[in-house]
């Protein structure tokens, strides 16, 4: 019965792969919904060294969405881009077409509608070596965040071939009016910051503008109110404006880049700052309580390190050893609970099988922690579970439980199927049957997030690594730890059953809750990649269904029907797989009821501006224990009636499938993982609720 865990240890390994590792094959052009956007490329004179080289990412906005500029403004995020060049070239940095200001309620912003192109000029080196295949292959990776009324962050993967010595200029135009559109460079200017204003001097503009109102975009973010009322004056031919500052200013730049337009044309200072910066903190009067409760701590002696991280090795303990009683952790306890009935009668069987799982346990948990780090420390924004933000680890993990659940109700045995060499691998090596089952607790777990754990891992995230590794092994050892006990402990196999006929007929029940795990898995998917992504696992999950019959039938009919399986399974695969890992035509999740809007940070923003209350759902389909605070809490009809009645926004964060915007909103709240919930209400610091919601605990910080 266990050997079918050697099989999950190869299956459950696609589970430590990140999402990003199972991106769509690369191209030139990347297109939603929202946004088609294309690598592009200009070389008059093909690609040699010392001639002109032109590379850029050309973004079509559907109409009334928007990307951002380089500051993005009160809200939003640049437009990033990661290139890979042969050896020999060189990428520059962006040279930012002017951006317009884009107002979204009482906040200003600044980007780009239409369609603009973001070019990036290339140097080609002497040591540059062209391709013995004539061609020169330029690769980018590019994150956007696309925001209308709501924000979507964006990605995609551009490869482009560029002939070595022919000449590339279908774009020409492209780059010629977006060059055009650059600001150009001013020689003059100088800031003076003033209390709570600052001071622009600019010199060398055309006399052209002189008497005109200009636009005023500072390169430079977090450092005034691009909102704010300022003014501008002409002295001859000088220009100056006073610009307010931010009262919870983040910056103080030695040097201020700004740029100045009028008529679609631009003017980019490097402008110098002279004097100096006013302390960042406003008067006590004007900063809300959570900024004010931030300076406090600030200000007082800091924990020390020791102390911290033993806050967070205790939570996590705990938090593991909760986690056991959360439903997504139940269908391993079937499997536990077969195997202590098994070793009932063998203290010695016990203790190394109790031993062994809490190795496999403790394993896994540094594992995924290891890769967490690995890949936040390479710039990925991740967190708890994120391998459950991948359809194709979702599917993965539903054929994995299908063939757990079929093993179990005794359709097929590996003993029947494998050679005999094989099969008997169990046996001698009850050790690792222990072990696998506690890599299987892990993979089932990780959606999870138990009361502390929250917590514990977001203080992992900000920690150095051995010192992070240290809460994750925590972690790990909680979660084994009552079955560690039960193991060790011999009072424990007195209140076990002995071993008997009924251990066959409980086995064949415990494949249910396995079968209810799958259909969850496809349910989770289908929240990922909509109702076409879950037929086709379905329609896969019966295709391999079949497969495993027809390995356990005997005589002359074994091997032609095992190849009308197999021919069935692969044709399924080929004709309905691309499904699975493509996104559904519109989110599913936010809808679920009418009240709950998609999150976005302008939202809770907008809301706070015009007085009102805001609660926050951090969420996603593969978290067990979200639907459960769903379905018990959040929608009953007296915290409903509440919400109502206090007239509460209620947003919901989907992070389902991979969003860098909501990772970073979860870390500023020192979380890692969901669910999380968040009450904001407008001038007090914020309130984040426990991870298992009750009705009395909602009830109670909505009345605050």
């Amino acid at each position: 019965m266990k050997f079918f865990r050697l099989l999950a240890a190869a299956a459950l390994s696609a589970g430590l792969v990140p999402a990003a590792a199972l991106a769509q094959a690369d191209k030139a052009v990347v297109a939603s919904e929202r946004v088609r956007a294309e690598l592009v490329a200009q070389a008059p004179d093909g690609v040699e060294p010392g001639k002109p080289l032109w590379v850029g990412l050309q973004i079509t906005h559907q109409p009334e969405w928007h990307t951002y500029w380089k500051n993005p403004g009160d809200s939003g995020l640049p437009t990033q881009m990661t290139w890979k060049l042969p050896p020999g070239i060189e990428a520059g940095d962006i040279a930012w077409p002017l951006p317009k200001k884009l107002p979204v309620g009482p906040l200003m912003n600044y980007g780009y509608e239409g369609t603009v192109l973001l070019p990036v000029p290339l140097t080609v080196t002497p040591a540059f070596k062209p391709s013995p295949f004539g061609d020169t292959q330029i690769e980018l990776k590019a994150s956007w965040l696309v925001c209308r009324k709501e924000c979507i962050p964006e990605d995609g993967s551009f490869v482009l071939k560029l002939p070595a010595r022919s000449t590339t200029a279908l774009h020409a135009a492209d780059f010629q009016a977006a060059l055009a559109a650059a600001p150009k460079s001013l020689a003059g200017g100088e800031v003076h910051p003033d209390g709570k204003t600052l001071q622009v001097t600019l010199t060398g503009l055309p006399a052209s503008l002189r008497g005109q109102q200009l636009e005023f975009f500072p390169e430079t973010g977090e450092v005034i109110e691009p909102a704010g009322a300022w003014t501008q004056a002409w002295k001859g031919g000088v220009w100056t404006a006073s610009v307010p500052l931010s009262a919870y200013r983040a910056n103080s730049p030695g040097d201020f880049p700004l740029v100045v337009a009028a008529g679609g044309q631009g003017w980019r200072s490097e402008a110098k700052v002279v004097g100096a910066w006013p302390a960042t903190a406003a008067p006590a009067a004007t900063v809300p309580p959570a900024l004010q409760s931030a300076l406090r701590a600030a200000a007082a002696p800091p924990a020390t390190a020791s102390t911290s991280l033993l806050v967070g090795l205790l939570g996590a303990l705990l938090g593991g050893m909760i986690l056991n009683l959360m439903p997504c952790v139940f269908p391993v306890l079937a499997i536990k609970v077969v195997g202590f009935t098994q070793h009932a009668s063998d203290r010695r069987g016990h203790r190394i099988s109790g031993l062994a799982y809490t190795a496999g346990v403790v394993a896994s948990f540094a594992a995924l922690g290891a890769v967490m780090l690995a890949l936040r420390a390479a710039g990925e924004q991740l967190g708890w579970g994120f391998q459950l933000q991948s359809p194709a680890v979702v599917a993965a993990l539903a054929a994995l439980f299908t063939l757990i659940a079929l093993n179990l109700a005794g359709v097929f045995e590996f003993g029947s199927m494998l050679p005999s060499s094989i099969a008997t691998l169990e046996a001698r090596h009850p050790v690792a049957n222990a072990f696998l089952t506690g890599v299987l607790a892990v993979a089932v777990a990780s959606p999870c997030t138990a009361p502390f754990m929250g917590a514990s891992l977001g203080l992992a995230i900000s920690l150095p690594p051995a010192e992070a590794m240290a809460i994750f092994v925590a972690l790990g050892v909680g979660m084994a730890l009552p079955y560690l006990a039960a193991a060790l402990v011999p009072a424990f196999a007195r209140w076990l059953p002995r071993p008997g006929a009924w251990m066959d007929t409980f086995r064949k029940l415990m494949a249910f809750p396995m079968f209810a795990t799958v259909a969850w898995l496809v349910w989770v998917l289908g929240q990922q990649s909509g109702v076409d992504g879950a037929g086709a696992l379905l329609a896969l999950l019966v295709a391999l269904s079949m497969v495993v019959w027809a390995l356990t039938l005997r005589g002359r009919t074994r091997v032609a029907l095992v190849s009308l399986a197999l021919a069935g399974l692969a044709f399924v695969g080929w004709s309905t797989g691309a499904a699975i890992t493509r996104p559904p035509a519109a989110p599913t999740l936010a809808a679920v009821h009418d009240r709950w809007q998609p999150w976005a940070p302008e939202r809770v923003q907008q809301a706070m501006a015009e007085g009102k209350p805001v609660f926050v759902d951090f969420t996603a389909a593969w978290c067990v224990t979200c639907q459960y605070n769903k379905k018990t809490t959040l929608s009953r009809r007296e915290v409903l009636a509440d919400f109502n009645d206090k007239h509460y926004t209620l947003l919901r964060a989907d992070w389902t499938r991979r969003d860098p915007v909501i990772t970073a909103a979860l870390a500023q709240l020192g979380r890692n993982g969901v669910p999380v919930y968040v009450i904001y209400r407008p001038g007090k610091e914020p309130v984040v609720l426990s991870e298992v919601l009750g009705v009395d605990e909602v009830r109670s910080a909505l009345a605050l």
